[in-house]
């Protein structure tokens, strides 16, 4: 076969060489079916991969949404031994127990409060003889005192806590002022 006649065929086919026979094979070659099928491929690339996508994140909003509804879990299962032992000492009240032995039973029901609170990195503001601070405590009243500088906490009313740094409720406080003269 010659250049001339080579030239001379259709431009849309390939010549693939002799098959078996010894025969020309020439295969249709039409860059529009190439690229619909490229287009088509690639859509469905496309869908499988935007279907993929959507499981994703479906998946990753139940487990957000697990983890906030189950979040406390840890902090029940800390509480609900001293829900016990509370119940456990209003029933020895409850069958004439010394008062002794029922404070006994709560201090160690608030000392069980006090070591899960602080396993959740939940801690009392100090504030007896601190300075105020209007940040962490609540001034109930004040008071004068001789002893201590004006603007000191004296007594705590009711305890702050914290978590980390941030304020939970802050203690609640009754502060110094100076004797009037």
């Amino acid at each position: 076969m010659d250049d001339t006649n080579q030239s001379a065929q259709n431009p849309d086919e390939i010549n693939l060489g002799t098959d078996e026979a010894g025969m020309e094979s020439t295969m249709e070659f039409n860059p529009v079916e190439k690229l619909l099928k490229e287009k088509s491929e690639l859509e469905d690339r496309l869908l499988r991969t935007h279907a993929e996508s959507e499981n994703i994140r479906r998946r990753l909003r139940k487990e957000m949404d697990d983890a906030r509804k189950y979040q406390n879990l840890d902090f029940a299962r800390g509480v609900l031994p001293i829900v016990d032992n509370l119940t456990r000492a209003v029933g020895a009240a409850e069958n004439n127990a010394s008062m002794e032995q029922l404070l006994t039973g709560v201090k160690m029901v608030l000392k069980q409060f006090e070591d899960i609170l602080s396993q959740y990195q939940i801690t009392p503001i100090a504030s007896v003889g601190q300075k105020f601070d209007p940040n962490i405590h609540e001034a109930i009243s004040m008071q004068p005192s001789v002893d201590l500088e004006p603007n000191t906490v004296m007594q705590v009313v009711e305890n702050g806590y914290q978590l980390h740094d941030r304020v939970i409720r802050p203690a609640k406080v009754i502060v110094s002022t100076p004797v009037a003269s």
